[in-house]
């Protein structure tokens, strides 16, 4: 009998994690996939919302700013441009990984993410880290043009820049859940339609929650959505219906309890494995 060469495993290191408590390469590599995936087409996913908020901006100038007066002290385009620029952000965020992971399931090749030495967690962050990217590179290509057409630059950029990525992580990891829990694309055309549509949109987007009668006030604050946009509004033009330290918070828990969703369905194998 020959004896087994020094390099080869033995059979008890079988299946045995080799890389350390994080696997560091197969994280950036999954991240670094999810990013290059969107900036392949960068007019679809970096261009085209920034025409998008273009268009918003323009129609509701045109319909309402003239006769509309100030909105918490500032002007209407000034206060709605705040909330379209974020809506855009979580839009493109939850669009990243739900579609990436749907395309995946569809065309049988979710097998390459699975199968490489990678954990549930270190696959959650890498697919977030994807959406992170892909969000503040149009909340950044969007802030420009506010600031040349507008003149519109952020009060306290830091504010703008936490919230900015933190309902790219949110959004991010409900795109996540919806890509897992969906096996078609209608499925997923459902889930953006009637849920994370009507959240961006009555989520104090074009208005101040103030102006809501009650019962609908206190339910736009069971939003986590509003308190992103309330947030990012904040950093951008230093006005906010609530504290932007609340926002903060429920930001932060609303993302880690999708995340802990996100990683719960990938440890589970949940509509992924047959």
């Amino acid at each position: 009998m020959t004896d087994r060469p020094d390099h080869m495993p033995s059979r008890s290191d079988m299946g045995t994690r080799r890389f350390g408590r994080v696997n560091w390469l197969g994280l950036y590599t999954l991240a670094s996939r999810e990013v290059q995936r969107f900036l392949a087409v960068w007019t679809q996913t970096l261009l085209a919302p920034l025409v998008t908020a273009g268009l918003f901006m323009v129609i509701f100038s045109i319909a309402i700013g003239p006769r509309r007066g100030d909105v918490m002290g500032v002007p209407f385009t000034h206060f709605i441009a705040p909330g379209i620029l974020m809506m855009t952000v979580i839009q493109n965020a939850f669009a990243n990984t739900s579609s990436s992971i749907v395309i995946s399931k569809v065309q049988g090749n979710i097998v390459d993410t699975l199968m490489p030495p990678l954990s549930a967690g270190e696959m959650v962050l890498g697919y977030m880290a994807g959406a992170v990217g892909r969000g503040v590179l149009v909340a950044l290509a969007v802030a420009s043009g506010l600031a040349v057409f507008l003149g519109l630059l952020p009060v306290y950029p830091l504010w703008a820049l936490i919230f900015a990525t933190l309902g790219a992580a949110f959004l991010g990891g409900l795109g996540i859940i919806a890509g897992i829990f969906a096996n078609k694309f209608d499925q997923m055309a459902a889930i953006t339609n009637f849920i994370v549509t009507p959240l961006a949109f009555l989520s104090g987007t074009f208005y101040s929650v103030q102006a809501l009668p009650p019962g609908l006030y206190e339910a736009t604050h069971l939003n986590p959505i509003f308190y992103l946009i309330d947030g990012f509004r904040y950093g951008m033009i230093g006005v906010s219906d609530s504290s932007p330290w609340l926002g903060l918070a429920v930001a932060l828990l609303s993302t880690l309890a999708v995340g802990l969703v996100a990683l719960g369905m990938f440890r589970r194998g949940y509509r992924l494995k047959a």
